[in-house]
């Protein structure tokens, strides 16, 4: 009789091994790496290859043009209308025209003196300025705190006003809007935005609205950050080398250039006009700021960015909030990018060179590529290569490539030069967070829309009296008190944790068989992915 039972053919290694799971797990490794591990990853290499190449280039082209415009390109007072703004004997201060100071608030109990004070402390005319406290504080003491320090400054004959919403719709981008709703905004002509741990100097719109004025083409005034809390901890100047490439370099090039630049979301003058033909403000990502640039830009409206006019303000210095804050900005531009991007392409206001820079350099380069091109190839691809050493990175693009965007990354903050090759290992890190952010943007899916408020500890910025180029001198700010740890649990992060691990594994496996001394930085990276993964990389001074 024939057996109606299933036969299964088991290959001789695997009778031999007596189905020991071990040699199961190899024989299957061996027999679909070459048909398929090998060439996925070669795909991979490839892919990350000209990922690195757009990057390299980007940077190289930005490098380029920010030599030219130090060295040729003459000063913004001299390339645009320019004239101070001063009191007429016969028209008193009706030749300046009224602005709109709009600060936003959330809870913001250790900032909100100092930004409130800055603005009401502005050198210009009391009768041609307003100012607005856009509170959507939930905690009632909070709000009571604000109204009380509104009311002070009411009395001292500041044109301030106190505004709540019912609700928090639309968060920070609905608080602006409804704020230029008001009747009284009819007869306001540009508004400055500062965000509560925003302080800028008494002068700020003296040297920024002429500018507005002499140019009716010009709808925005960029004006640079600077951080008082820079020296506080290994994680803020890491933060600060970023973000003085961010304005020393792409803010200073899209300017010069007419290209194309994003409004930061604070310290920054609009044109009320702009804002209006470009929509106004909307809420449908988390980046509002650049929403409107990209909407004014696309209807022919140009921006200019200051340098040398600086608004202090506070840096994350705990990993939490620098967390969120990082994921807001990587998923923001991301989600930005999907909603608008055929938006850009039929628009025939603009050039079509424009637009393909909006598209390829500021967003799909820097807000896409810069992201994954650093955690797959850097964190992923590389390592893999180690543990399956058929597939090959060329040494152009493991070692020069990186080394040459570093380099030109570094002309933001020369200062933390010795910090470089750490700032390197802990951008990678942070690439892990950000590429899941730009997903989940690009996708909408999931925290795509989630807005959490930056905590900040207030202390550095209102005590810090110093001239804004003191913050960068040591030992110059006064630190923020450290908060009480929370449970150990709670600092984990088991994402950053496993690819310790993964690292940490591949570094050894090179360490035995491998022939390029990839270890060295495979521990050095598992080091950084372990400090980050315990919580403990704000705490480093």
């Amino acid at each position: 009789m024939v057996d109606s039972q299933p036969k299964f053919f088991i290959p001789e290694s695997f009778q031999g091994a007596n189905f020991d799971v071990a040699a199961q797990i190899r024989m299957v490794w061996e027999v679909i790496k070459a048909p398929l591990i090998v060439p996925l990853l070669k795909v991979g290499v490839y892919i990350c290859l000209a990922m690195a190449l757009m990057l390299f280039m980007e940077r190289v082209y930005m490098g380029i043009v920010i030599i030219l415009v130090k060295l040729f390109w003459k000063k913004p007072h001299q390339r645009y209308k320019f004239e101070n703004l001063e009191e007429d004997e016969e028209l008193g201060n009706t030749n300046f025209p009224v602005v709109l100071i709009q600060i936003p608030m959330f809870n913001e109990k250790e900032v909100y003196k100092v930004s409130i004070g800055a603005a009401c402390n502005l050198s210009w005319p009391a009768d041609r300025l307003v100012i607005q406290v856009l509170d959507d504080s939930t905690d009632p003491s909070i709000k009571q705190m604000v109204e009380t320090e509104c009311q002070r400054w009411a009395s001292k004959g500041i044109n301030i006003v106190y505004q709540i919403r019912e609700t928090r719709g639309g968060y920070k981008a609905g608080a602006l809007k409804e704020g230029l709703k008001r009747n009284y905004v009819k007869h306001c002509e540009y508004v400055a935005i500062f965000d509560a741990d925003f302080r800028p100097e008494p002068d700020f719109l003296r040297r920024s609205i002429p500018f507005l004025v002499g140019n009716p083409d010009i709808a925005l005034v960029q004006a640079r950050w600077r951080f008082v809390n820079a020296n506080e901890c290994l994680l803020t100047r890491m933060q600060e080398m970023s973000l003085d490439y961010h304005f020393t370099v792409e803010q200073e090039v899209g300017s010069a250039t007419h290209a194309f630049f994003g409004f930061n979301g604070t310290a920054g003058v609009w044109r009320i006009a702009a804002i209006n033909e470009a929509g106004g403000w909307k809420d449908r990502t988390t980046v509002e700021d650049m929403d409107l640039a990209v909407r004014a830009s696309l209807r022919g409206w140009k921006f200019l960015y200051l340098g040398d006019l600086q608004a202090k303000s506070e840096l994350p210095s705990t990993l939490r909030a620098f967390r969120f804050q990082q994921h807001r900005w990587s998923c923001g531009p991301a989600n930005l990018f999907r909603k608008m991007v055929m938006e850009i392409v039929k628009n025939k206001k603009v050039r079509f060179w424009k637009k393909v820079y909006v598209i390829y350099s500021f967003f799909f380069v820097r807000k896409i590529i810069a992201h994954m091109v650093t955690f797959f190839f850097y964190c992923v691809v590389i390592p893999l290569t180690i543990l399956i050493p058929e597939v090959h990175v060329p040494i152009w693009g493991a070692v020069y490539i990186p080394s040459v965007i570093t380099i030109l990354n570094s002309v933001g903050t020369p200062r933390s030069i010795h910090l470089l090759f750490y700032w390197i290992l802990f951008e990678n890190v942070m690439s892990l967070h950000r590429t899941k952010a730009t997903f989940i943007g690009l996708l909408e899916y999931g925290r795509a829309n989630e807005w959490v408020v930056t905590e900040k500890l207030g202390d550095s910025v209102a005590n810090n009296k110093n001239k804004p180029g003191d913050a960068a001198k040591k030992n110059t700010v006064i630190k923020a008190p450290k908060k009480t740890r929370s449970k150990f649990v709670e600092r984990l992060n088991l994402l950053e944790l496993g690819f310790a691990a993964f690292l940490f594994v591949c570094g050894c496996y090179d360490f035995v068989h491998g022939k390029h001394n990839y270890f060295i930085y495979l521990f050095l990276q598992t080091i950084t992915f372990s400090i980050v993964g315990f919580g403990y990389v704000g705490t480093i001074v």
